[in-house]
């Protein structure tokens, strides 16, 4: 079994909501940390876990990211992380369903990602050995207590409930 450490500085975690029903917004955190342990002639033992300062939220709106740090969003004095910890791995298609407990605003759920790559590992210009994966899941953002909306006046709502989550790493063999 191999670790591999997330290399904040080439990794992102984004995400994709809907506003007033018409257009996505798009927003990402600017703190990923984590790491997988990963052998690929055992996949189904692997091993990953991920975090993200919600304080770092940034959806190139002030007034919209200091909203997202609000009690009504993040609450991020009461919960300045979200974390994810895998608990299965599964072969799928070209890549991996990766399993595990996502934790938002104190409340967890097992989530199910899927996983494209690793790619082939690269030696980078400084000697270090990396990989590249992507990570894709959709939550419903009220089971997290995500529940803030307001009513628009065609009958839908300002924000979605539905938020797809899109993790890209570059990892660095440890």
């Amino acid at each position: 079994m191999t670790t591999w450490n997330i290399d904040p500085s080439h990794s992102a975690a984004h995400f994709t909501v809907r506003h007033m029903m018409i257009s996505n917004v798009r927003g990402e955190f600017g703190a990923l940390a984590g790491s997988i342990e990963f052998d690929p002639a055992a996949p189904e033992a692997a091993r990953a876990s991920a975090s993200v300062e919600t304080g770092t939220v940034n959806t190139r709106d002030e007034k919209r990211d200091a909203h997202l740090r609000s009690g009504d969003f993040f609450d991020v004095e009461r919960h300045p992380q979200m974390a994810f910890r895998s608990t299965g791995v599964a072969r799928k298609g070209d890549g991996y369903a990766l399993t595990g407990e996502l934790t938002i605003r104190g409340t967890t759920k097992e989530v199910t990602f899927h996983v494209e790559g690793p790619t082939a590992p690269e030696k980078d210009p400084w000697g270090n050995t990396r990989v590249g994966a992507t990570a894709t899941a959709t939550i419903d953002r009220r089971d997290f207590g995500l529940v803030w909306n307001a009513a628009l006046e065609s009958g839908g709502v300002l924000v979605g409930h539905d938020v797809k989550i899109t993790i890209d790493v570059s990892l660095v063999k440890a």
